[in-house]
C-alpha cells in the first residue's frame, strides 16, 4: 500500500475515530485531545517543518548554479510572476462567483459572534517588501522565513556563479545537506498515517460535524469553488499536452499530505521529491519555480478570502455596489500573496480583506470554528496551482529556447 492510500486511509479512520469521541465519549475528548491527539499532530508537524529549512534552501541553491546568470533568474522570477497574478485573478473570480451564485450566507442567524478573535493587521506593501531582505540569512535560515531564504538563495547562487571553481567546495556541501535531507524526508514520512490521524481526529472530536451541518452550504460552495479550479489547471495542463493524470498521480502523496495537514509549508518538501523524481519536471526549474510558489503562489487563499468576503456581505445584507466588489478583489489579491503556508492563516489575513473592505471584522468568528475543516481543501488548490505553474514556466521557457534557436539558425 503505497504511502498516499495510507494517508487517505488515516484521514478516513481519523474521522471516524474523532466522530465516535465527540458524540460517543465526550467525557473523554479533553483527556485524549490533550495527552494524545494534539501532542501526536504536533510532533508530526515539527518533523516535517525540520526537513523544510534545509531542503528548500539547497535545491534552490542547486536549482541556481544550473542557471545561466541573473538575467535567467529575473527572466524566471517576472515569468512566474505574470503567471501567479493571472491565475490568482482567476481564482478569486472563481470564489467570488461561487459564493454570488450559491449564496451561503442568505438567511443564516443563530450565530454568536462576540468569541474574541486574535486580530492582526497585515503590514504595508512597502514594508512588506523590506521585509524581504534578511539582516543575517543565518536568521531566516533559523526562523524558517520561506521568501527571505529564496532572497538569501538567490543572491548565494549569483555568488557562486561569479565565484566558479571557487565555489565548488561549497556547492559539493549543499549537495550533500539535500541528498541528506532527502533521506531524513523519507523516514519521517513513515509516520505521515499516525500524524494526519491526530490532527484530523482532534479537529473533529474538539469541534463535532454539527458545526459542519451549520455551515453544510458554506463547505459546500468552498469545496465547488476549489474543484472549479483545479479542473481548469487540469485544462491549462491538457492545453500544454501535459498528462493530467500523470500528474495528479505524481503528486498523489504530496495531495494527500497536503489535506491531512492543511500546511503548504509542511507539503513543500514532498511537493519537491514528486515533481522531479516522479512527474519528470526539469530540477533548474522545480527547484526555483516550487520554493517561490509556495512562499507566494496561494489560489486557495485567493477563492477563499474572495468567498468569505461575500459571504459576510450576505449575512449582514449588504449591498454588493461596484466599489465594494473592487475592494474585496484587490485586497483579497494582494493579500494571497502573503498568506503564510501555515494551517489557521486565512483567518489573520481575512482581518485585512474585512477591513479593506468596510465588512465587520467581528464575522471572522462566523468561520474560525469551521476553517481547519475547509483549510485542506484549500492547501490542496495551493500545491496544485503552484506545480500548474511551475509546468506552465517549463512549457514556456521550452518554446523561448526553441525561438531562440530558430532565430539563430536563420541567421
Amino acid at each position: 500500500m503505497n504511502l498516499s492510500t495510507l494517508i487517505l486511509l488515516s484521514l478516513g479512520v481519523g474521522v471516524v475515530f474523532g466522530t465516535l469521541l465527540n458524540t460517543t465519549f465526550p467525557e473523554y475528548i479533553e483527556l485524549v485531545n490533550l495527552s494524545i491527539l494534539v501532542p501526536v499532530g504536533e510532533s508530526f508537524l515539527r518533523l516535517i517543518q525540520f526537513v523544510v529549512v534545509p531542503i528548500v534552501f539547497s535545491s534552490l541553491i542547486m536549482g541556481l548554479t544550473r542557471i545561466q546568470g541573473a538575467g535567467q533568474v529575473g527572466r524566471y522570477t517576472l515569468k512566474l510572476m505574470t503567471s501567479y497574478v493571472i491565475t490568482s485573478a482567476i481564482a478569486l473570480g472563481v470564489g467570488m462567483g461561487t459564493a454570488y451564485l450559491l449564496q451561503p450566507g442568505v438567511g443564516m442567524s443563530g450565530f454568536s459572534i462576540s468569541e474574541s478573535i486574535d486580530i492582526k493587521e497585515a503590514p504595508s506593501l512597502i514594508s512588506w517588501l523590506v521585509s524581504l531582505i534578511p539582516i543575517n540569512p543565518l536568521e531566516s535560515l533559523s526562523n524558517g522565513n520561506l521568501l527571505q531564504i529564496i532572497f538569501s538563495a538567490v543572491l548565494l547562487g549569483i555568488g557562486i556563479q561569479l565565484a566558479a571553481e571557487k565555489a565548488k567546495p561549497f556547492v559539493e556541501f549543499i549537495e550533500s545537506v539535500y541528498h541528506v535531507s532527502e533521506k531524513t524526508l523519507s523516514i519521517i514520512l513513515y509516520v505521515a498515517p499516525f500524524g494526519v490521524f491526530a490532527l484530523i481526529s482532534s479537529v473533529i472530536a474538539t469541534q463535532g460535524l454539527e458545526l459542519v451541518a451549520k455551515l453544510f452550504l458554506y463547505v459546500l460552495g468552498l469545496v465547488i469553488a476549489s474543484s472549479i479550479m483545479i479542473a481548469l489547471d487540469m485544462i491549462v495542463l491538457l492545453v500544454l499536452k501535459a498528462s493530467p493524470i500523470k500528474f495528479l498521480s505524481s503528486l498523489s502523496e504530496a495531495i494527500a499530505l497536503a489535506f491531512g495537514t492543511a500546511s503548504s509549508n509542511a507539503a513543500l518538501p514532498v511537493v519537491l521529491q514528486n515533481i522531479q523524481e516522479k512527474y519528470g519536471l526539469r530540477e533548474e526549474i522545480a527547484s526555483f519555480a516550487i520554493p517561490l510558489g509556495t512562499a507566494l503562489k496561494r489560489d486557495g487563499a485567493a477563492i477563499l478570502q474572495g468567498f468569505n468576503a461575500l459571504f459576510v456581505t450576505q449575512i449582514y445584507q449588504v449591498p454588493l455596489t461596484p466599489s465594494l466588489v473592487t475592494a474585496i478583489a484587490v485586497s483579497s489579491l494582494l493579500v494571497s500573496f502573503s498568506t503564510p503556508g501555515v494551517p489557521g492563516s486565512a483567518l489573520i489575513t481575512m482581518a485585512t480583506v474585512l477591513s479593506a473592505s468596510g465588512l465587520p471584522l467581528e464575522a471572522i468568528a462566523l468561520v474560525a470554528g469551521i476553517d481547519r475543516l475547509t483549510d485542506g481543501f484549500k492547501t490542496v488548490v495551493n500545491i496544485i496551482g503552484n506545480s500548474t505553474n511551475a509546468i506552465i514556466l517549463s512549457h514556456w521557457e521550452a518554446e523561448s529556447t526553441s525561438e531562440t534557436v530558430a532565430s539563430t539558425t536563420l541567421s
